[in-house]
């Protein structure tokens, strides 16, 4: 069925150049929604931006370091100037961060920036999204959390802390706006076949052994995480307000 859910709408992305948000930002395209593709990965982004114009639709890129006060509200700045409005807001930017480190192993400097990029800037972009999306009567924002948000994970203390964080921030929000028309949710991925986790293919084995700690038996596509955003961030989703929706192929049923 050939939808436009997002037909005529103003939507931001981050980490927009690969991945999950490439995927999700070619989607909304794909249903009618004009996108901010933000990243600071240049070259990759403007690759995202051409994939959408090569089929019809219409992007533009954004340089952003998220984890900045001043770079977020002048992303969404642009993208009010450019587009006039905003209605849907993809928080994705994140980083994973080097494996196999134990709390007492992690460097202050490590730590710092995991929080900064995975969780600061969740808060610095939602600060400037809510406002602009009050301005013209409310919106839809979608957070990139992790199963990580909802259980522990050994050796990776900081990202495990920060996709907590996001979930929180995320339900916190979500009770503060939604009565303003603004609702927010959030997404928990599993493992996704993405260049955040195409380290352990380095490893004999390790891929094939990460892969059936799914009971699904595989990792997530990149596009199964967009399909549920683009869900979260539209009308269909009306009733969802501050949810941590797992898309996990079933890690956390265990």
């Amino acid at each position: 069925m050939d939808r436009k859910r997002f037909e005529g709408k103003s939507i931001v992305v981050t980490g927009a150049a690969t991945g999950i948000g490439r995927a999700a930002a070619i989607a909304f395209a794909s249903e009618g929604g004009r996108v901010a593709v933000v990243d600071v990965n240049e070259n990759e982004a403007q690759h995202t931006v051409s994939l959408i114009e090569k089929n019809g639709g219409e992007a533009f890129f954004l340089r952003v370091d998220v984890s900045s006060n001043a770079e977020t509200e002048a992303m969404v700045a642009k993208t009010v100037e450019r587009y006039g409005r905003l209605d849907v807001a993809f928080n994705n930017a994140a980083i994973s961060g080097p494996p196999e480190f134990t709390l007492v192993d992690t460097d202050e400097k490590v730590w710092d920036k995991i929080i900064d990029i995975d969780l600061k800037s969740v808060f610095l972009c939602m600060k400037h999204e809510i406002r602009a999306m009050l301005n013209t009567g409310g919106g839809a924002i979608v957070n990139t959390a992790s199963v990580a948000g909802l259980v522990g994970l050994r050796n990776r203390p900081a990202y495990v802390a920060a996709k907590h964080g996001v979930v929180g921030l995320t339900r916190a929000a979500a009770l503060e706006y939604a009565a303003s028309r603004v609702r927010i949710n959030a997404i928990c991925p599993g493992g996704i076949d993405t260049a955040m986790i195409a380290d352990i293919k380095q490893v004999p084995g390790m891929w094939e052994a990460a892969a059936a700690k799914h009971p699904i038996a595989r990792f997530g596509k990149p596009e199964e995480i967009a399909s549920a955003a683009l869900f979260l961030a539209s009308a269909e989703s009306g009733f969802m307000v501050g949810h941590p929706m797992t898309v996990d192929g079933g890690v956390t049923v265990q």
